[in-house]
């Protein structure tokens, strides 16, 4: 078969390790830039002479920095899961401190001052909307009162909003709502007879609430107050 015009074959040959030793030599930072071929090589024993590289120390190096970067992970798994434990340990005994109200009027008494206390906040607000005549329902005292449309300006569409290092709104938490810098935002819908309702949980520090965080255990809470204010006040779903 005839080559076309112009073509040059390239010759071909084996690479040899004095290639390989040159190449090394000419470009030292080889195995640095390419730190992943270090485990596909045998490392020479420890005593091999002068001039001669003992690549353990670089695998071990790179070994080590691998053991450090999985120990902080493991750390922060830890640090993680006990979190999340204390969390739910602390929702736990919220809804059983609901569960024990003796009245409407103290059930409203647990959600705006026991419930800071047992999940380790600074405030929480029962937030209602007004429906521009009264409020139905929930005319009792420690129920903060917004305008119509209030709430679905502060949550959209979402049903748990969470934010990290704000000032508080005063809308929702009045004359404390400088010492809020996070916060939870739930939405309760109590029954169709009911205005909606958001819970807010403030925080002084800036990221107790933050957007990373699961939201199922502060859902799971405004569940059950949902049900619990229902039953008192004798409400359809």
């Amino acid at each position: 078969m005839g080559r076309e015009p112009g073509h040059t074959q390239r010759p071909t040959h084996p690479v040899s390790s004095e290639d390989v030793r040159a190449y090394l030599r000419s470009h030292p930072d080889f195995l640095v830039q390419n730190a992943d071929l270090v485990q596909h090589l045998t490392p020479p024993s420890a005593d091999h002479g002068r001039g001669v590289v003992d690549f353990q120390i670089f695998m071990v190096d790179r070994l080590r920095g691998e053991m450090r970067r999985l120990k902080e992970q493991h750390r922060e798994l830890v640090g993680t899961s006990r979190a999340n434990l204390s969390s739910q340990n602390r929702i736990h005994a919220a809804v059983l401190y609901l569960l024990d109200a003796q009245s409407f009027e103290q059930l409203i008494q647990t959600i705006t001052s026991d419930l800071a206390v047992l999940l380790d906040l600074d405030i929480a607000c029962l937030v209602v909307e007004s429906n521009g005549t009264d409020i139905p329902h929930v005319q009792t005292s420690g129920v903060r009162v917004v305008e119509p449309g209030t709430i679905a300006d502060l949550l959209g569409r979402a049903d748990v909003v969470l934010n990290a290092d704000i000032i508080g709104d005063p809308i929702l938490y009045g004359h404390a709502a400088a010492l809020v810098r996070s916060e939870a935002l739930i939405r309760i819908q109590v029954s169709s007879e009911t205005p909606d309702g958001l819970l807010a949980f403030g925080s002084h520090e800036p990221d107790t609430f933050h957007g990373g965080q699961g939201t199922e255990l502060v859902g799971f809470l405004a569940r059950v107050i949902e049900r619990v204010i229902r039953g008192w006040l004798e409400l359809p779903a």
